[in-house]
């Protein structure tokens, strides 16, 4: 087993069948499990780290500094990079409060990560691991935020970092991934068909893959923020509102919460609410019909527009076991509320984040005024300002004086 200063050890165990595996820089996924494995379907056998405290080890939630934080994962603090990683703020929106009725909603702001992107969680144990097995290159793909995360983070770590993206990825984001140094290719095609690719390049001309889903350290490393969460409110929150994709991070949330519940640091796991765009609603349609069928996505939030739902099989399995929900709101709510939070807040997000507010919009009268309510918030405006341009405008025209605005 691997063992990070003696608080844990760590081992990988398959998600579906429960084997335990040693952790180990070639193995992915189960091996027996993705035998199974369908085409056009979620992946099989997604391996999660299995976290087992050590003989006299404790810790409360009140001591979980941001430095002990990295105890709960499978790497050594000495191999991460310095950069700094998490951490990211817990505030108030006053103006939501009154106006929602809802007095203990919180934001988990994580645009203040390096790279202005929940991703630099996953990418920041990626790098880790990396650095610590001597592994010089890494392979992915992304809509645009994993891409410029790990390119970010991997200049940081001194990694060389390969990223493929589809065509259609807001510009921002390629100029981002472009300016940290990454080797950017893009693909004629959408995300699917850019992971098959990443997959491919990965196994014929090497690299660490960091493909979501595909590597266990994606979901790992992501488990960060409900520890943030949980010490910040010296409890697990009410209800969780996570925007979803691929249902990566929605896992990343579960593991936190299930490994403080494990350990008794907080009495029970959150009511996570998995949001969608109804134009890329594979995990909402299949926790309500109990399969997955192929659907053509489109929808203004690219970081979540996904065909197959790479972590699709788990997400739903876990929000099933713990009573989670889903969501599906339309591009024009989601437009409507990232306007809304901007200029309620001054919080600019781009719509995959804006995703996880208009599911609040949508549920709040549904829920108790007096929960504590989280809604996750995973990138910044600025990495997508065409999509933003929607549903606001640029001034007409420049003026020379002031009597011109009469």
């Amino acid at each position: 087993m691997n063992s990070n200063l003696n608080h844990f050890t760590f081992q990988y165990v398959c998600s579906d069948c429960a084997k335990t595996f040693e952790i180990d820089p070639k193995l992915m996924v189960c091996p027996s499990c993705t035998l199974q494995q369908e085409k056009n379907q979620p992946l099989r056998g997604i391996l999660e780290v299995l976290l087992t405290p050590t003989a006299g080890s404790s810790t409360t939630l009140d001591k979980l500094d941001n430095n002990d934080l990295l105890n709960f994962l499978p790497v050594e603090k000495s191999f991460f990079p310095a950069i700094p990683v998490g951490n990211t703020p817990l505030w108030k929106p006053t103006n939501l409060r009154n106006r929602l009725g809802l007095k203990n909603l919180f934001i988990k702001d994580d645009t203040c990560n390096p790279t202005a992107s929940f991703k630099d969680r996953a990418s920041f144990l990626v790098a880790a691991f990396a650095t610590k097995h001597q592994l010089k290159n890494i392979v992915l793909a992304s809509t645009g935020n994993a891409a410029s995360s790990m390119a970010g983070i991997g200049a940081a770590a001194g990694i060389k970092v390969t990223i493929f993206l589809p065509k259609t990825a807001p510009i921002a984001k390629i100029v981002q991934s472009l300016q940290y140094g990454a080797n950017v290719i893009t693909v004629d095609g959408n995300y699917d068909n850019a992971y098959d690719l990443s997959l491919e390049y990965s196994s014929t001309r090497g690299g660490f893959s960091r493909n979501t889903a595909y590597n266990p350290l994606t979901i790992e490393g992501k488990k960060s923020v409900s520890l943030e969460i949980a010490r910040d409110l010296q409890s697990a929150p009410d209800y969780v509102y996570v925007p979803t994709g691929d249902g990566v991070i929605l896992a990343g949330v579960y593991k936190g919460f299930r490994d403080l519940y494990d350990l008794k640091l907080i009495s029970k796991v959150p009511t996570i609410i998995a949001v969608q765009s109804e134009g890329s609603d594979a995990i909402h349609r299949a926790f309500k019909s109990g399969h997955f069928t192929e659907k053509a996505s489109s929808t203004v939030a690219d970081s979540i527009c996904v065909d197959i739902p790479r972590n699709g099989f788990h997400a739903v399995k876990n929000l099933k076991k713990y009573g989670g929900q889903t969501i599906a709101v339309s591009d024009n709510d989601i437009l409507s509320a990232q306007r809304e939070l901007s200029s309620s807040t001054g919080l600019f997000t781009e719509p995959a984040a804006a995703t996880a507010f208009a599911g609040l919009l949508a549920h709040k009268d549904q829920i108790s005024k007096d929960a504590k309510v989280v809604v996750l918030v995973t990138g910044h405006g600025l990495k997508d300002t065409a999509s933003a341009l929607k549903i606001v405008s640029p001034p007409a025209r420049a003026i020379k004086n002031l009597e011109e605005l009469l």
